[in-house]
């Protein structure tokens, strides 16, 4: 279990509010996974614990329409999420779920446009330096 949330902290990430959301591609996955966690800094296991449930159910309820299959999702309380209005905590959990679809969705289209044509070489004037370099005067 902590090998997978430690590996879902090297794919991208978005933070809103007191949201931060990793996901991780997982090819060949048809589902969605999701965990959730709370450092000790946003307070003690009661106010932790609150933050964590409260992600549960915002997760519950936007996953199915906002998550990627195939991805593994990790949910981080920052900061005061367990008093935020719920309403809030929902917008900044949506909002972050968009924004990871829409760069992965991005990366992609740029896989595919990057293996379809060689790129650009540098013309030779840009890889040369501009100047000559002055020597040092304090010998």
């Amino acid at each position: 279990m902590r090998a997978q949330f430690l590996a879902c902290a090297k794919g991208p990430y978005c933070a809103r509010g007191a949201v931060v959301i990793q996901a991780l591609p997982q090819p060949g996955r048809p589902d969605i996974g999701v965990g959730f966690t709370a450092t000790r800094k946003i307070g003690n296991a009661v106010v932790r614990n609150r933050a964590k449930r409260r992600l549960r159910e915002a997760a519950r309820l936007l996953l199915p329409d906002l998550g990627r299959p195939g991805h593994d999702y990790v949910f981080i309380a920052r900061q005061g999420a367990a008093e935020r209005p719920w309403p809030r905590l929902l917008d900044d959990v949506k909002s972050a779920l968009i924004r990871l679809a829409a760069e992965e969705g991005a990366r992609a289209a740029g896989e595919r446009r990057a293996g379809s044509s060689a790129p650009a070489a540098l013309p030779a004037s840009a890889s040369a330096p501009k100047s000559t370099p002055k020597p040092d005067d304090r010998a």
